[in-house]
This record gives structure tokens, sequence and C-alpha cells, in this order.
């Protein structure tokens, strides 16, 4: 499934594509009035992987999302769960949804602090298959929002989680989405944030996986530092880097200055 080997210009529109997600039960009463337009990056690169209603029954698999990260799924979603911290009181916001339960193990975990969790993504198709997977009671809401535009006041959350999303992302609007990031995580708060990285030399990935990973993945390599996260805005906090599977992925945790 690589995105370069179908047309640029896809068989459907935005338009279309959010008409035909939004048959499923409607997510309106859990999103607010902050409905953004799709991407054309997205629609133009992913529309095989998230825009298109059939991307969800194929890609909605455990066995195939842990097949995709090479058997390293419930590694990550541990890590990043443990990264979040201990206790999730508070407010906590995840940016993009993603494929598998760590949604739902992360909402478990907050419902038990008596917290709150905001799921933010700019597709229809994907809140409503969120919606689909999460317990009706747990306390969630789903917003459909651009992460490079959110609508949250300055310092709302206590926490963020961007699972996999920065390196879909264009250069700048993964430039935007961690300023916004980082805008609207509270001083002294956490942002953790799990993404493919370049492994280590030794590791066969390396010669082997990252030349499919970045036809596949287009702006991948914007994340693919031999060393540290370049990729990062300056003075965020302090920053944690944790390399996983031979330097394939990485977990940074970044604690907000107070």
């Amino acid at each position: 499934m690589i995105a370069n080997a179908v047309p640029p210009v896809m068989a459907f529109s935005a338009a279309e594509a959010r008409a035909a997600t939004i048959a499923a039960p409607p997510i309106a009463a859990l999103t607010n009035s902050h409905a953004a337009q799709v991407p054309e990056y997205l629609r133009r690169h992913y529309w095989w992987a998230y825009v298109h209603p059939w991307a969800v029954r194929i890609f909605e698999r455990p066995w195939l999302v842990n097949l995709i990260l090479w058997g390293n799924y419930r590694r990550l979603c541990e890590a990043a769960l443990a990264a979040l911290g201990p206790v999730m009181s508070g407010r906590t916001v995840q940016l993009a949804c993603v494929y598998g339960d760590l949604t739902n193990q992360l909402a478990d975990d907050i419902a038990e602090a008596r917290g709150s969790l905001d799921v933010i993504d700019v597709l229809p198709v994907q809140l409503a298959n969120l919606r689909e997977k999460l317990d009706p009671h747990s306390p969630v809401r789903l917003l459909q929002q651009d992460t490079t535009a959110l609508a949250a006041a300055d310092g709302s959350y206590d926490r963020a989680l961007l699972f996999f999303l920065l390196h879909e992302q264009p250069e700048e609007v993964r430039a935007r989405t961690l300023a916004e990031t980082m805008r609207v995580v509270r001083p002294g708060g956490r942002v953790v944030i799990v993404d493919f990285a370049r492994p280590s030399r030794w590791h066969p990935m390396r010669y082997f996986w990252l030349p499919i990973l970045n036809r596949l993945e287009p702006f991948a390599s914007g994340l693919w530092a031999d060393k540290g996260t370049p990729w990062l805005p300056p003075d965020v906090g302090t920053v944690t880097r944790t390399a996983v599977f031979g330097g394939l992925y990485q977990i940074v945790t970044i604690d907000r200055p107070r």
C-alpha cells in the first residue's frame, strides 16, 4: 500500500469522505463547533490509511497494528501510559486517534483517577471509529479539530499524548502541532511523544525498513535524528528521550517549565 502508487487526485472529495463517515452514529454530540477541514497532505498521502472509510475496516485489527510495529504495539502502549504518570487526575489530551486499544486503556486509567480525556482528530471517520470502541461511560470527549489550531486556552491541560502522529505531518505542520501542544499544556505539565526514529547503525531495520517506511510515510524522515530531538522547538522544558527496539522507536517525555 504505497501512497505514490495511486493517482494524486482521489476518486472522492473531502466532503464526500466526511459524509460517508458520518453514516455511523453521529458524533456531533461529542464534538465542539470548531470542525476543521481535512488537510490536503492527509487526503493526498494518507487516504489509504486513515481518510477513506475502508481504511478503518482494514487497519482496525489488533494483530495488524502489532505487525506494522514489528510486535511492539503493547510495549509502546505500556511505555506511553507509564510516561504520562502514575496518577492521571486532571485534564489529559490525546492528539489524533490511534488504531488499537491504547485510548481505551488511557481512558480507564483516567477514569480511575477521576480525570478527563479529550481526544482530538481532524477526521470524522476516526472519531466515529473511536466512539465505537469506547465505553459509553468513559470520561472522554471527542473533538474534531486540527492539531495545528487547537480550540483550547493556554495551559488547559495537565498532560498531552502524541502517539505516532508527528511522523505523518510535513515539517511546517509538525512545528505548528508542537507549538500548539506546548501552548495548551500548563506549566509543570507533561507531554509524551511516541514515534519512529532512526535505529542504530547495527540494526537491520535501518537498511531494510527505513527505505520502505520512507516510501509509505513521506514525512517520517523529519524525526530520524541519530541523536537527540532536534525536531523539537527550543526551550520546551526538560526533555528525556528513550530508544526502543534498537532505536526504531523513541519515547520523548517533556516536562514543561513552571
